[in-house]
C-alpha cells in the first residue's frame, strides 16, 4: 500500500457543539481507535482533529493508504477505519482511524482490477464489475494496493466468484458466494448465438 502523513492537533471531546465549533474553522473531529491504552491498560480512543486540506488526498482518492499520523508530535501508523459525509453538502463531517502495528492482521477493503480480453467479450459479450472492491485480511505489509484479477478465461453469461479466487498471503473476508465480474450477453451475441443455431 502507499503511505500518507497526516498531522493533526490533539482535542478534548466536548460533543456536538465543540465538533460543530471545529468544522466552522475548517477542521474535521477525528478518532484514532486500537493500541493505544488507558492508565488500567483499557482501549481508549484520542481525539483529535485535522484540516479538510490534509484530509481530503486520503478520503477522496481510489487509492487505499496507511497513514503515518502526527498528532501534536505523537507519532503513530494507522489506516483509515471510517469516514462520515453530510447528507447533502457531502463534506466529511468525522473520520476514525484504526492503529496498526507490523504483526497484528488487519481487515481492508482494496480495489480489484481485471485483466485480460475475456473469451466472452471476444464473442461479443460485456465485461462488467459487480463489486469495485474486496475485504481483505492481512498484516498491513501484505495487503497490495489492487486486487488483480485474471478474467481472460471468462466466457459469455459466466461469472467469477470471490470463492474462486485466492491471493497469496492474504484472507478473502468478503462472502465466497459475491460476484465479483461477470460476462454479461448482449444483443450482438444473442444474435450470433441464434444465428450459430440456424446454421446448426
Amino acid at each position: 500500500m502507499k503511505t500518507i502523513e497526516i498531522k493533526g492537533t490533539a482535542r478534548v471531546c466536548g460533543g456536538k457543539k465543540a465538533a460543530k465549533e471545529l468544522r466552522k474553522q475548517g477542521l474535521v473531529p477525528c478518532n484514532i481507535y486500537g493500541e493505544l491504552k488507558d492508565e488500567k491498560g483499557l482501549p481508549k480512543a484520542v481525539a483529535f482533529s485535522v484540516t479538510e486540506a490534509e484530509l481530503r488526498k486520503l478520503i477522496y482518492s481510489p487509492d487505499i493508504y496507511t497513514v503515518n499520523l502526527d498528532v501534536d508530535g505523537q507519532k503513530c501508523l494507522a489506516v483509515l477505519k471510517e469516514a462520515q459525509f453530510h447528507p447533502v453538502k457531502d463534506n466529511v463531517l468525522h473520520v476514525d482511524f484504526y492503529q496498526i502495528t507490523d504483526e497484528k492482521p488487519i481487515v481492508m477493503e482494496v480495489p480489484i482490477r481485471l485483466n485480460g480480453l475475456a473469451e466472452g467479450v471476444k464473442a461479443g459479450g460485456k465485461l462488467a464489475a459487480s463489486v469495485r472492491k474486496l475485504k481483505v485480511k492481512a498484516v498491513h505489509t501484505a495487503i497490495p494496493e489492487r486486487l488483480d484479477i485474471d478474467v481472460t478465461h471468462l466466457e459469455l453469461g459466466k461469472t467469477i466468484k470471490v470463492g474462486e479466487l485466492h491471493f497469496e498471503g492474504l484472507e478473502l473476508v468478503t462472502s465466497p458466494s459475491v460476484v465479483v465480474c461477470q460476462v454479461k450477453m448482449t444483443r450482438n451475441a444473442r444474435s450470433a448465438a441464434s444465428a450459430e443455431e440456424a446454421q446448426a
